[in-house]
């Protein structure tokens, strides 16, 4: 059912001239090879050290954005399975020669049929004992496929592989600030068009269309743009309504660029505010505030939720404060660390995470701030640079 790519190029020193001769090709079709090459295998070796501590002979990677971190391949579909000496991509054909570009560290190994099953062969050709999987990826009926192909052999489910990605390179913060950079100034272009009479679904377009013209591949996320009453929906996706005045609207948006995610969360006012439009933002102002005042790392998500939470409890708003301080982002637009009441996880230098408390009063409107920051040793650096004083629009 599988076969490797390499097993017709002949002799062992003919693949490696032939790798190597494919290899300088791509070199000077993309400038950068054998940075890429690097980095990935140092991602592969990292990956490696997950197989002592997690007692296993094998990892079978699943994720998207995990496949993608150890070995750089974009596609939509595949596998990789990784032994202390070996390192395979179980591929259909749709992605062999795109693999063999991306991927060059990794044998390509064509799939004829389910890719788990190709992944099954890998495992059983290398006589693996123990394959660890993704327990938060792979299908429950995958994953009894698979142990049913490699029996007696074992296959453990496992946790943790994600934290690999929490500690980003200056690549990967170079090309998150530049995601963010992209929504700021989209979100900036459509703020005007904010106002009275609009409708939240209209706004959403304009934005991801904004985001699009100015480089980005795609929305991070579905954008929310929740308003009035619906502004007490943490996850208020843009609908139909058109936006009355006197009310907060909350818009939580994102770009992706180069599978690179952004996030950043405004709350603006249509006129004209009320006493209580501003106390309560000015609460959730404060908290957030008083978040990146505090964040550095060497903490834990734990203690960093701890200090937005507090305040806003001790403003009276503890209950409307429903969701955890923030999540890391990166490859996927959620992501750990997280700052929530349970993660004792400490914060590492290099994390990318959001810092968005929020107070959500159901039946009148609800309140977002949210800054996208890297983590540093004494501090942290903020990414997202749109202003957060109240603004009011449509006067």
């Amino acid at each position: 059912m599988w076969e490797t790519r390499e097993a017709a190029l002949g002799p062992p020193f003919l693949v490696a001239e032939r790798r190597l001769a494919a290899t300088l090709r791509l070199v000077y079709a993309t400038g950068c090879m054998f940075e890429a090459t690097v980095l990935h295998t140092d991602r592969l070796t990292r990956l490696r050290e997950r197989l002592t501590s997690s007692d296993v002979d094998a990892l079978v990677v699943t994720k998207l954005q995990n496949l993608r971190y150890v070995t750089g391949f974009t596609g939509s579909a595949g596998i990789a399975v990784v032994t202390p000496a070996r390192a395979h991509l179980v591929l259909d054909f749709r992605y062999l020669e795109q693999a063999a570009a991306q991927a060059p560290t990794f044998e390509r190994v064509h799939a004829k049929g389910p890719l788990i099953d190709a992944a099954a062969g890998v495992l059983k050709d290398l006589a693996v004992r123990r394959a660890g999987v993704e327990a938060d990826t792979l299908p429950i009926g995958s994953f009894r496929r698979l142990q049913a192909a490699i029996e007696p052999s074992e296959v453990v489910p496992l946790d943790g592989l994600d934290s690999l990605r929490w500690q980003k390179t200056e690549e990967e913060i170079a090309t998150i600030r530049r995601a963010a950079a992209i929504a700021d100034a989209a979100f900036e272009e459509v703020l005007p068009s904010i106002r009275s009479g609009a409708r939240e679904r209209d706004i959403a377009v304009e934005l991801e269309y904004q985001m699009r013209r100015r480089g980005a591949d795609r929305p991070a996320f579905d954008i929310i743009v929740a308003s009035g009453p619906r502004s007490a929906l943490p996850h208020g996706i843009a609908s139909d309504r058109r936006i009355g005045p006197s009310e907060f609207v909350t818009i939580d948006f994102g770009a992706m660029v180069d599978g690179y995610a952004s996030d950043c969360t405004r709350t603006v006012l249509t006129a004209p505010a009320t006493d209580r439009h501003r106390q309560v933002y000015a609460v959730v102002l404060e908290a957030q505030q008083a978040s990146l005042a505090a964040l550095r790392a060497g903490m834990s998500g734990k203690d960093v939720d701890a200090v937005a939470r507090g305040l806003l409890t001790q403003a009276g708003y503890g209950d409307a404060f429903g969701h955890s301080l923030g999540h890391g982002v990166g490859l996927a637009v959620h992501e750990g660390p997280t700052l929530s009441p349970r993660e004792e996880a400490v914060l590492p230098v290099g994390a990318v995470v959001s810092v968005e408390p929020g107070v959500y009063l159901p039946g009148w409107g609800g309140v977002r701030i949210e800054d996208l920051v890297v983590i540093h040793e004494n501090g942290c650096d903020v990414l997202t640079h749109l202003p957060k004083t109240l603004i009011e629009v449509g006067t």
